[in-house]
């Protein structure tokens, strides 16, 4: 699937939003969002991933 412009701000914008709410459950740890390129989809991804301490 290829992403288009709108769709991977809003993509982006999404998971910047879910960032911004409390977490409920869980223990507390360093979530980390890099953007890559996806080379087979030929276009940009969002990748997060959480480290904990």
């Amino acid at each position: 699937m290829i992403l288009s412009r709108r769709l991977f701000l809003g993509t982006v914008g999404a998971a910047f939003g879910a960032r911004a709410l409390p977490v409920v459950q869980g223990p507390a740890g360093r979530r980390i969002l890099t953007l890559v390129r996806d080379k087979a989809a030929g276009g940009m991804r969002a990748v997060e991933r959480v480290v904990y301490h």
